[in-house]
């Protein structure tokens, strides 16, 4: 059998087009670059960059925005094998305005329908799933068939595999959009579903991570402390919530906690701070750290890609990481001038 990947992600796929000029509304921006986005495939890049076996499981359009993505996965040093075209459907774009440090709204092109929601149960390949040290999944992923279906038979292979030797891992990333359920504001609409699907994916978690408005979803609880527990009630062994500028509590189900405050940075663009700081979070599991050595580590991780333009391109190297850790803070050097890594610049 081929070796385990250390990270399989699934979900959203797309491409960023983000403003090269901040403090910049979209209607008088001149000057964009293209970058791959979308969460789960963030992540996979940012496990990558910190030297991780990666794979992402996705769909694109067939169409020459699906081609650029493969492109970057591979210069990214992510497996595509599991990124499949589907010609109905057109690769996502998404928009996004800078005003640093905390207004960065997004708009989605995702109509009729986003190619990473076609994805199906029957074309996984769920031995590899089961063997990667590390699955992680979002709540994006449950959000419209068959990709909800396709979700839940991946969390299902994980929890029926028998344990090993190796400590696995089964992250469920709770990344709640209200726009990709209807809106989110109607209570009899798709989303009123939503904490039903969440549940359902929490009890085949091992970890759950989120912010404050995730947990609610998910848990009906905003109080970080009665959020954790109340993941852990539905399952998970270890709950994670995100606080923003109040740093990240993290509860184990052992009774073991850790509450790290965040990095000082001077913010430039908060959007890829998170999946930053999932990719560190798998590379912490996977060097088997303390539950608060990997929140520092991934802590910082966020912090020095909120120093920086892009998502993708802005995930720091290792060495990055132990800098800003060791400084206590992000240096200046990590927030360079324009992004690097694959990309183009459209006007």
């Amino acid at each position: 059998m081929p070796e385990p990947y250390d990270v399989i992600t699934m979900g959203r796929i797309g491409v960023d087009i983000y403003p090269l000029q901040t403090g910049v509304p979209l209607a008088r921006v001149e000057t964009f670059g293209k970058f791959l986005g979308g969460s789960p495939a963030n992540v996979a890049v940012a496990a990558a960059r910190l030297g991780r076996r990666v794979a992402v499981i996705t769909r694109t359009g067939r169409d020459p925005f699906g081609d650029y993505l493969h492109h970057a996965l591979a210069e990214f040093g992510v497996d595509d094998r599991w990124v499949t075209p589907v010609a109905e459907y057109p690769t996502p774009v998404t928009f996004c305005e800078i005003f640093p440090p905390d207004d960065f709204p997004l708009y989605f092109y995702r109509q009729p329908k986003a190619p990473d929601l076609e994805i199906r149960g029957g074309e996984l390949d769920l031995d590899a799933v089961r063997e990667a040290r590390v699955f992680w999944m979002t709540g994006t992923g449950l959000c419209a068939e068959p990709s909800r279906t396709a979700t839940l038979t991946a969390l299902r292979a994980r929890s029926a595999a028998p344990g090993g030797a190796t400590p696995r891992a089964t992250v469920f990333d709770l990344d709640w959009r209200p726009v990709f359920w209807g809106g989110g504001s109607d209570a009899d609409g798709p989303a009123s579903s939503a904490p039903a699907h969440y549940r359902e994916a929490l009890g085949h978690a091992t970890i759950a991570v989120g912010n404050v408005d995730e947990c609610e979803i998910a848990t009906g609880e905003r109080e970080p402390y009665a959020a954790a527990r109340a993941l852990l009630a539905a399952g998970v062994e270890l709950a994670v919530v995100k606080q923003g500028p109040a740093g990240v509590l993290a509860v184990h189900r052992d009774g073991t906690s850790a509450e790290i405050p965040p990095l000082p940075v001077d913010v430039v663009n908060g959007l890829g701070a998170g999946d930053a700081f999932g990719g560190a979070l798998c590379h912490g599991l996977l060097a088997g750290w303390d539950t608060a050595r990997v929140m520092r580590y991934a802590n910082a991780a966020g912090a020095i890609v909120a120093s920086r333009l892009a998502c993708s391109s802005a995930m720091p190297f290792p060495h990055e990481v132990e800098q800003a850790l060791a400084d206590g803070a992000v240096p200046e050097a990590a927030a360079p001038a324009r992004a690097t890594g694959p990309s183009g610049t459209v006007r």
